[in-house]
């Protein structure tokens, strides 16, 4: 399997096939055919073969898919089960949010500090964890071994951020600030999450719908 020619659309389908299957896991649904995973998806039965096929197919003709067999596949191709050391930047609102609510555990990640700037709310915790003063954040990555970095800070504060991190050799990044990491880095991996963007483009299908 040639991962460089996987491409991103069908890489972004993944967590969708791991969220369904996991929903007719929960329903004791033992296999599934590809027309029916199609039929979920909202896709095509060619479409899911396509996708599943890029990384060894899992399927038996006129048998279908074993669900937990493939969610437990689909696991291993996300990496869910990595346990990715992470730090939370930003304990304001959408970093709060994120820290008490995201099941990171699930996700392949383990969120191991949370750090920032305002004195007023060093020392409280969320979820147990306590908000750190960004000041010790070098000694912490060191002692930790952490492996990336959500970032909720606003924009102007994130390119020292990422100088910080990426001299501790972190090179993965989510990314919740308006920043272009890849400008200043090219050999960084980051996804990148624009609230307003999204709701732009909601606001255009919208426009186009009336």
């Amino acid at each position: 399997m040639n991962k460089e020619k996987i491409s991103k659309s069908v890489i972004r389908r993944l967590p969708r096939y791991y969220r369904f299957l996991s929903e007719l896991e929960e329903q004791n649904v033992e296999r599934v055919s590809s027309g029916r995973l199609a039929q979920i998806m909202r896709t095509t039965a060619s479409q899911v073969r396509q996708d599943l096929n890029c990384f060894g197919g899992f399927g038996h003709q006129g048998y279908g898919y074993s669900v937990s067999t493939l969610k437990s596949e689909i696991i291993k191709i996300l990496g869910l089960n990595n346990r990715y050391k992470a730090v939370l930047i930003g304990a304001g609102h959408i970093g709060t949010a994120i820290a008490a609510h995201m099941k990171f555990n699930k996700l392949g990640f383990e969120l191991t500090g949370i750090f920032d700037n305002n004195e007023e709310i060093l020392g409280s915790k969320i979820n147990e964890l306590e908000i750190s003063d960004i000041k010790n954040l070098e000694q912490f990555c060191n002692e930790n071994k952490v492996d990336v970095a959500f970032l909720c800070i606003p924009k102007n504060a994130a390119p020292e951020a990422v100088k910080r991190l990426y001299q501790l050799g972190i090179k993965s990044y989510w990314n919740f600030t308006h920043y272009d990491i890849q400008g200043d880095y090219p050999d960084v991996v980051v996804e990148n999450v624009h609230l307003s963007d999204m709701m732009m483009t909601l606001c255009y299908s919208m426009n186009e719908g009336l």
